[in-house]
């Protein structure tokens, strides 16, 4: 999958097949359309492409959103490498982008820019300044500058809309099995490991503390969950607490994993942890003797776990 910056930087100079949008989580909704989509570029002899956008629009037009995305750029670029699309264009949303009106975003994007030959669309897209164009405005673009469409039905589009919506819900309740449910992978965090305040290490369980530097990243509910990662090249499980360590007073979120069966020093190693299931919610516990036996109970938990399902 060849990966550009702007839809003016795509260089490939055979006609495509264009689809459009955040495609936020890559989930098994989004993967259906985007087979289609693949499918069809083989049978037709076209290059498949993604038009997304960063910053999410959002972000740019409410700057006061609070907007919480399942995927990091670096995340979503690596789920959809698996997809069997050819190129991803991430063009920079920005207010003078926003301002464009929808002939010249057929134009100059769609059309001179990318060389669609179809683009493949849901019922409700809508585009252009103030997103006043429809689906019928780009049949007419199509007749002008010569590419066809093709009509993303409203049952396909619905439930795309409700298991975003599910798998947001589900994440913040810490509900990882239906949100791994919907999407069909598991939910992961990517971050850098950081000094956290060795609380772990004087109760003998030594942690890493993830740093997530895109603060629109959707974190899961506080809680403990079985994860597991990459780590030099194999696959440790661990457990990952979420939450302020309330026994110890804490105030501020930290995501904090216990990997088993694990010595060495991660500090300042990027790290993507993928959850695999709930264990307990965050409790606050009388001391710190009774938080080890809560931790060992976590343990015992997820090894038998791993035991039976992994």
């Amino acid at each position: 999958m060849k990966e550009y910056t702007a839809a003016n930087s795509y260089k490939n100079h055979r006609n495509c097949i264009v689809t459009i949008g955040t495609f936020d989580g890559v989930h098994i909704g989004h993967k259906a359309i985007l087979k289609r989509m693949v499918d069809i570029a083989k049978k037709e002899n076209l290059e498949s492409v993604l038009l997304t956008f960063f910053p999410h629009p959002r972000m740019v037009l409410q700057k006061n959103s609070d907007i919480k995305l399942l995927n990091t750029i670096a995340e979503k670029k690596q789920l959809l490498k698996r997809t069997g699309l050819d190129n991803i264009v991430i063009h920079p949303f920005t207010i003078d982008f926003s301002r464009l009106s929808a002939q010249e975003y057929v134009r100059d994007i769609l059309v001179n820019a990318l060389k669609a030959k179809k683009v493949i669309i849901g019922y409700d897209h809508r585009f252009g300044r103030n997103r006043t164009a429809t689906i019928t405005d780009l049949r007419e673009f199509g007749k002008t500058y010569d590419f066809e469409i093709e009509e993303i039905s409203a049952q396909e589009i619905d439930e795309v809309t409700v298991s975003s919506t599910k798998i947001r819900k589900a994440l913040k309740a810490g509900d990882i099995n239906s949100a791994n449910q919907s999407l069909g992978y598991p939910y992961m965090l990517t971050g850098t490991v950081v000094k956290g305040k060795s609380i772990g290490r004087t109760l003998d369980y030594p942690t890493a503390n993830l740093y997530i530097h895109e603060r629109y990243k959707l974190i899961p509910g506080n809680g403990v969950y079985v994860v597991f990662a990459e780590i030099n090249g194999d696959i440790v499980y661990g457990i990952t607490s979420i939450g302020t360590n309330p026994t110890v007073g804490g105030t501020q979120k930290t995501i904090e994993t216990y990997f088993l069966d694990f010595s060495g020093n991660l500090y300042e190693k990027q790290l993507c942890i993928e959850f695999i299931t709930h264990i307990r919610a965050e409790k606050t516990f009388e001391n710190t003797d009774q938080l080890k036996e809560a931790i060992k109970k976590d343990e015992a938990f997820a090894r038998t776990y791993l035991n039976h399902f992994g």
